[in-house]
């Protein structure tokens, strides 16, 4: 777990190093606020791209195995959790393993 300090109205960037990092991978950012459960912020590709409408001024930059996520106008309410969620990309067989026939 790691905590970044930012002067309300800087940016703070939140780094995720992901060391299996394969084209076609989505990530899933999330924020949490005490006692609350999580809320979805966006999703993007391994390149960076945004797949989502992001919330206003967050920024993605994906760096070889680091993604950053910027906020670029830190807020006090920006206090919180924040989260990213792999979906890799799926490889191999596409073939039924198991089929029930009952």
């Amino acid at each position: 777990n790691n905590e970044e300090f930012s002067s309300e109205g800087s940016s703070v960037t939140l780094s995720y190093t992901y060391p299996k990092l394969t084209t076609g991978d989505k990530f899933f950012w999330y924020r949490q606020y005490p006692g609350k459960r999580p809320e979805f912020l966006m999703y993007h590709s391994t390149s960076g791209q945004v797949l989502s409408s992001p919330f206003p001024g967050l920024k993605i930059k994906v760096e070889e195995k680091q993604i950053n996520m910027t906020i670029s106008s830190a807020a006090v309410t920006d206090s919180a959790v924040y989260y990213c969620a792999v979906r890799p990309t799926v490889t191999g067989s596409t073939t039924t393993l198991y089929k029930n026939t009952s």
